[in-house]
């Protein structure tokens, strides 16, 4: 499913590249970029009223959630979770996961979504650049939320499934280093200039997917990553404010490109202004 297609066409009017001129992304990373909390961790309730966890597995995803809020997601904290959420899906219904997604989505996830972040994808849709949500969460998750958002592609973590059922390992982990792989393959693919593109990030995890584009820019950063920034000259920003997404964004691009492993990937200016006013505010 490829929605390239849809480029140019309607509500959105995007600007059309001239030919032979190469092409702009803007990468995001999800949980605490664009919204505040883990995307997979989020649907722990819904997760529980659809019978797929106990109570105390809630209790679990809670307290997970709450030190990574606290600490940010360094690599001993990703790991953790990365063992939490892959323990507590295995023999999952990967049909039911779906349906709960997408029947609790905008009900989870509109309350987390940061305006700042809104607004930022549209300026870049405004600007006729692809928008590529990279998140580590499974793809069953970040690519309902990127439809959402009216990003072009995806790139997350994919699970083992066989006969229908998650087997608990993983074929794909869109994390650190894997992050960036994954992106030149899709530059690659989709023709973008990655030293003309942006990426968006809060953890000092994902520097080799920052380091990669030409405009990198530590959004909500870690400490690691703050300091990291300093030295390097890289732009820093803010986001806190939410946003009912249902009001706010335009009809959603016709569909989005969900990658992971195999043979795809391994297989505005008013809301710029105003980020740029809050990284000055933080700075002084």
């Amino acid at each position: 499913m490829d929605s390239d297609s849809g480029a140019g066409q309607g509500p959105r009017h995007r600007a059309a590249y001239p030919s032979g001129v190469a092409r702009v992304a803007a990468f995001f990373d999800l949980d605490k970029t664009i919204i505040a909390k883990s995307s997979v961790l989020a649907f722990g309730r819904p997760f529980l009223h659809g019978g797929l966890i106990t109570r105390r597995s809630v209790l679990r995803s809670a307290y997970v959630q709450f030190v990574f809020a606290l600490s940010g997601a360094d690599d001993d904290q990703m790991q953790k979770m990365r063992d939490h959420v892959t323990s507590m899906c295995t023999g999952w219904d990967v049909a039911q996961v779906g349906e709960i997604v997408r029947e609790t989505l905008h009900e989870i996830i509109d309350p987390l979504v940061y305006d700042e972040a809104v607004a930022l994808i549209e300026h870049h849709r405004a600007q006729g650049h692809d928008v590529v949500l990279v998140s580590a969460s499974g793809e069953e998750v970040v690519g309902p939320i990127g439809e959402m958002l009216g990003a072009d592609h995806v790139i997350a973590t994919s699970m083992v499934v066989e006969d229908g059922i998650y087997t608990g390992e993983i074929s794909f982990y869109a994390y650190g280093p894997n992050k960036a792989i994954a992106m030149e393959q899709l530059a690659k693919t989709k023709g973008y200039d990655l030293s003309a593109s942006y990426a968006y990030s809060d953890s000092s995890t994902d520097i080799p997917m920052l380091e990669l584009v030409g405009h990198p820019t530590a959004v909500n950063p870690d400490r690691a990553l703050r300091k990291l920034a300093v030295e390097r000259g890289w732009a820093t920003a803010t986001f806190s404010l939410a946003v009912p997404l249902r009001q706010r964004l335009r009809p959603a691009a016709p569909a989005v490109t969900v990658l992971a492993a195999g043979a795809g990937v391994a297989a505005g200016a008013l809301g710029v202004a105003a980020l740029l006013r809050r990284r000055r505010a933080r700075d002084r």
